[in-house]
């Protein structure tokens, strides 16, 4: 009998951090108009763990201590799910972010193959051949936003190389990605309605757009699977399409279109905004920019990697990443987290930790020279099972991008003050859009 008993797990009673004293009404008043700032005073306040009840997202455990991020990374996805909701709700059902446990590991086996990084590198030529294009255009001597520029490459670079696509497919997804970016990145964070309210409510606009892009991917895809060369493309919907699971088989046309949409999501606006970032901070640190235009004339590139990092770092375009408690109860360090609880990494405050990054609001590359920092201590990506599947495409694009740029531009230095953050609903953007000032090298 006491053999018995002792085989019964302990269950520990539920501990949780402390609680800010706010009114909910309050709490989610902070959230939505400044969670940035919100999450900062907290920490201050409240140490790196807190409790607090977010608008969409319910009772979280906010966390902002890299120890204690490796293991909410680390931990089995049958214990920690994603977070609920999250962004399905806006990509689809099939969408990766709607996946938890055997779904999602089938789901990102499938997907990895396309962006490992020797992979990424076949498209290198695609982006040095936008980034031109849209140069082209910049006018010389005259301050100007650099962000509207990043998103046209980032989205033309993602359309060619991940959708394939081309002619009238190319120009009716430009016309209706990136209002569908802008309005969905800012109704993400939002309650959604149990109806639309119509094509000219906010949540109607965003199907109406959403009816359209599935029309032109099942075109792309009709169109790709029509191909006499089709085994031979190297575009990622091609590779989706060639596909195929452990038991043979293929994702659906509705899964793919979900999954598509969610690359670009995903992949779009977070590395334009990280371009608008880099060229924000370059123009303010003139050792830095002199340094990298001279590397840039060689083949290396170990500076400007660096100084992406640190972009990344010190101006970090999503501030978190959300897991969702699926055990009855979850230790996470000294506390016990009950079931249905989310857990929230803030990546940006485990960015500015002083102990990981002395002198944390400092621009300084060479930190990524000196020696990299701790696996969960430099997290614009997330970490573990849900890390970003497209992070090495993203750091190949951000490298291809600003080499191509100070190879053909000079950027005037500015002592002017740094631009602050706006939030474009998930994303952090410069607020004036990363202005510069730029000469054609001759």
């Amino acid at each position: 009998m006491s053999d018995a008993v002792s085989d019964v797990p302990v269950v520990r009673a539920v501990k949780l951090p402390p609680t800010p004293r706010i009114p909910k009404v309050l709490q989610g008043l902070a959230f939505t108009v400044s969670r940035r700032w919100m999450v900062q005073q907290l920490l201050r306040r409240y140490g790196n763990v807190f409790t607090i009840d977010f608008p969409v997202y319910g009772p979280a455990v906010v966390v902002a201590d890299p120890r204690l991020a490796r293991q909410v990374f680390t931990t089995s996805p049958d214990d920690l799910g994603n977070i609920r909701p999250n962004l399905s709700r806006l990509l689809g059902s099939g969408s990766v972010f709607a996946l938890d446990g055997d779904d999602h590991r089938r789901r990102r086996r499938l997907l990895a193959p396309p962006f490992h990084g020797k992979s990424v590198k076949n498209y290198e030529a695609v982006v040095e051949e936008e980034t031109l294009r849209e140069t082209a255009h910049w006018p010389e001597g005259k301050e100007f936003a650099t962000l509207p520029s990043m998103m046209r490459i980032t989205l033309n670079v993602i359309l060619r190389t991940v959708f394939g696509a081309g002619g009238a497919e190319f120009d009716e997804l430009r016309r209706i990605i990136p209002p569908w970016v802008t309005l969905g990145s800012r109704l993400a964070i939002l309650p959604k309605p149990a109806r639309t309210y119509g094509r000219y409510s906010p949540w109607g606009r965003l199907a109406e757009w959403r009816r359209k892009y599935d029309a032109v991917v099942d075109r792309l895809i009709d169109g790709e699977r029509a191909d006499p060369h089709f085994e031979e493309r190297t575009d990622i919907l091609a590779l989706m399409l060639r596909s195929s699971y452990e038991d043979g088989s293929p994702m659906s046309r509705k899964d793919i279109g979900d999954e598509l949409l969610t690359l670009l999501a995903a992949g779009h606006e977070t590395t334009a905004a990280t371009l608008g970032w880099t060229f924000e901070r370059l123009s303010r640190h003139p050792d830095v920019l002199a340094a990298l235009i001279a590397e840039a004339d060689t083949d290396n590139h170990q500076l400007r990697q660096a100084a992406i990092l640190e972009v990344q770092r010190v101006r970090t375009v999503i501030d978190f990443a959300g897991r969702h408690v699926l055990a009855p109860v979850y230790e996470l360090g000294e506390w016990v987290i009950p079931g249905g609880y989310s857990i929230v990494v803030s990546i940006a405050q485990i960015h500015a930790n002083a102990d990981v990054f002395p002198d944390p609001d400092r621009f300084d590359p060479q930190r990524f020279i000196a020696g990299k920092p701790p696996t969960f201590a430099w997290i614009p990506f997330g970490g573990g099972t849900r890390r970003c599947v497209g992070a090495a495409f993203a750091g190949m694009e951000m490298d291809v991008v600003l080499r191509t740029v100070l190879r053909h531009f000079i950027i005037e230095t500015s002592t002017a003050p740094g631009e602050k953050w706006h939030a474009r609903g998930v994303a952090f953007t410069p607020k004036d859009g990363g202005r510069i000032v730029v000469h054609r090298r001759r």
